[in-house]
């Protein structure tokens, strides 16, 4: 999965980062074991180590780049009671997981009031923490692939355009590449433009800010 991270707050959002990704990726193991298949499950991924679902080469592009991504979940569709139901439910659940989270650090952050108990530099973890699983959860539900909405959008359009799915599956990394390169060349980020009114909406109802 990827995610762009604000390159002077590296230090400090590491480990939020870190826990974020592999709970997005832990969601869809759990989700996959649920509906039938334990192929992530067997292959060390109901797990939320981050060993067992960060990429090394992308975090290193996270560290250097400012864009990066996890290890993907497994899934053999073989093993799913209803295949085309159970995959949105699977793709589903890393972005549902990631907005859990945000809640929960939105509601901490709600609740210190004018009198903070926490330190600054916890209290800022904390937002920041809120802001990235925000972003990618919203991210990761634009429909293209292989991002999750693609997963998500693609069973109701394999039922009613199958020609435009299979489309968005085939051009989508593509797509999604140029315009993450047209960002980092310009400055100027497309997907951050359209990802925005999104996550400041759910910023402002979790943790008020």
């Amino acid at each position: 999965m990827l995610f762009r991270l604000p390159a002077e707050a590296l230090v400090l959002l590491i480990p939020t980062l870190m826990f974020a990704l592999s709970f997005h990726e832990f969601a869809h193991a759990w989700m996959a074991y649920k509906c039938g298949d334990n192929t992530a499950a067997r292959l060390g991924r109901l797990t939320l180590n981050p060993l067992a679902h960060l990429d090394l080469f992308g975090s290193l592009m996270i560290l250097f780049v400012g864009f990066g991504w996890a290890k993907p979940v497994p899934v053999d569709p073989r093993f799913l009671k209803k295949p085309r139901s159970d995959m949105m439910k699977i793709a589903a659940a890393g972005p549902v997981s990631n907005l859990l989270l945000a809640l929960i650090s939105g509601l901490v952050f709600r609740l210190q009031g004018p009198y903070p108990i926490l330190s600054d530099n916890l209290l800022l973890m904390v937002y920041y923490f809120t802001s990235i699983n925000i972003s990618l959860a919203i991210f990761n539900l634009i429909p293209v692939s292989p991002l999750d909405g693609s997963q998500i959008f693609s069973g109701y359009l394999m039922k009613n355009n199958p020609q435009l799915a299979l489309k968005i599956q085939s051009y989508g990394p593509q797509v999604l590449f140029g315009l993450i390169l047209f960002g980092y060349l310009t400055g100027f980020s497309i997907i951050w433009f359209l990802m925005r009114p999104f996550v400041n909406f759910f910023m402002f109802l979790f943790a008020g800010v």
